[in-house]
């Protein structure tokens, strides 16, 4: 009898990419709502992902997604 499977949280695979150095990038929030005031600038930010950078935040998304990095 070998370990169970971990069910991935979805919703955190979907919002989470780990890159082949080993960092987890996120996509950001507020994507479509209120974008008509938004400098092109700020926009364009949107399109990018971010590193995630607290310790805390890492070791919850493992938690979540074990097998993210696969």
């Amino acid at each position: 009898m070998g370990k169970k499977k971990i069910k991935t949280h979805q919703a955190t695979s979907k919002r989470f990419r780990k890159t082949g150095s080993g960092k987890i990038m996120q996509t950001k929030g507020h994507k479509s709502h209120f974008r008509r005031r938004r400098s092109k600038r700020a926009k364009r930010e949107y399109q990018r992902m971010q590193e995630v950078k607290g310790t805390a935040q890492k070791r919850r998304i493992k938690k979540l997604a074990p097998y993210l990095d696969r």
